[in-house]
């Protein structure tokens, strides 16, 4: 798998860029500030339709303009197909397959499959749960679409009961007795879609353990093994099953027994969204032990987990570096090179040729003053 094209109009800082990519390492090299990160992230938003920069789609359409459009062609098994995303801030947006119209975004979700590094990444080992639940979401969507529809309800039936938990909080307070009738159905419909959620997260941190262990040995050999733990909301012991309906017994139960809690504080508790992936080096919490070299060995070696569980799953991934080398001590960045090379197609992205190691050698792209241009 690979792009062949990149078009973009009115995306981030460009009016437009028209670019003919090949398999292979391609290193769009520039100062800065110049766009260069915007190329490979409109790659990474074809694949999982979010930017790994920014929460929101508004930042992504060029200032005075209403719209942005990304088109990928895509080459797998020698089959072209072409894909365009309409970005639509504040609206919904539009998608179109092989210039057919009448398709969803959701519908072109595994077409391309990327796993992208970035300084971002950092904030997998550093930061919120939240960072960390997004790795494990994004990589079960690449693996299988249709997770994206189970996320997509089970933030659906979230919103809605964290609605009705608000309003009972108030009438809670105001000493008068709310009607909780419905909030049994939201809390059925929770639990439902939450075990889906859950079990594909627990079966999938089962399959990352010894990958990411692996890679980390690759990278570095301070402070490991490293080990990964599900931290279940629903359960304060840990979570040995991945059978759907037992979790749903698990989260019937555990919303039980928060209701009185979360009438209180007008908040859904309990569910996937209160979970965490816990990382361990040494049987320590890497979140706060870890060196900053542990951290950033871990952050990557998370990254080519997910990279390995997709090309086993059939395809190579494409592999997007974005300005991470300029991150890294000289012996994982060649390490990291190594592991990284034999992919079908790299994209990386640095602001001087000398942060790439001389390992990722391929067509070099010069980018600057708005203009994209390919070295001879």
């Amino acid at each position: 798998m690979y792009v062949s094209h990149l078009q973009l109009a009115d995306y981030r800082s460009y009016e437009t860029v028209d670019l003919e990519l090949e398999p292979g390492i391609s290193t769009f090299v520039g100062p800065n500030g110049q766009g260069k990160t915007n190329l490979v992230e409109a790659v990474g938003y074809v694949a999982t339709h979010s930017s790994h920069r920014v929460a929101h789609d508004a930042p992504l359409v060029r200032r005075g303009a209403q719209r942005a459009i990304i088109r990928t062609a895509v080459v797998r098994h020698d089959q072209r197909t072409l894909i365009e995303l309409e970005i639509n801030p504040g609206r919904a947006n539009r998608a179109r397959l092989n210039r057919s119209a009448g398709t969803r975004p959701r519908d072109v979700l595994g077409i391309l499959r990327t796993v992208l590094f970035a300084p971002e990444d950092l904030a997998l080992v550093k930061g919120d749960p939240g960072e960390r639940r997004r790795f494990l979401d994004d990589l079960l969507t690449a693996r299988a679409p249709r997770y994206a529809g189970v996320r997509s309800d089970y933030e659906r039936v979230l919103k809605q009961r964290n609605a009705l938990l608000k309003s009972a909080s108030a009438r809670y307070f105001q000493r008068s007795e709310p009607d909780l009738s419905t909030l049994d159905v939201w809390d059925e419909h929770l639990a439902q879609t939450g075990a889906e959620l859950l079990a594909a997260r627990l079966m999938l941190v089962a399959e990352l353990q010894p990958l990411v262990a692996k890679a980390y040995g690759e990278l570095t050999s301070s402070g490991g093994p490293p080990s990964l733990h599900y931290r279940c909301s629903a359960t304060e012991g840990g979570l040995s099953v991945a059978d759907r309906p037992q979790l749903v017994d698990i989260l019937r139960a555990a919303l039980a027994e928060a209701r009185p809690h979360e009438l209180r504080r007008g908040v859904s508790l309990v569910g996937p969204h209160r979970d965490d992936l816990q990382l361990h080096l040494n049987d320590l919490p890497a979140k706060g032990y870890a060196s900053q070299g542990e951290s950033w060995s871990y952050a990557l070696a998370l990254r080519l987990a997910g990279f390995e569980l997709l090309r086993a799953d059939g395809d190579d991934p494409v592999l997007i570096l974005d300005d991470v080398f300029a991150e890294l001590d000289a012996e994982r960045r060649r390490r990291l090179a190594e592991h990284v090379r034999t992919a079908e197609q790299v994209l990386v992205s640095a602001a001087v040729p000398s942060d790439v190691p001389g390992e990722l050698s391929g067509a070099r792209f010069r980018v600057g003053d708005g203009r994209v241009e390919r070295e001879r």
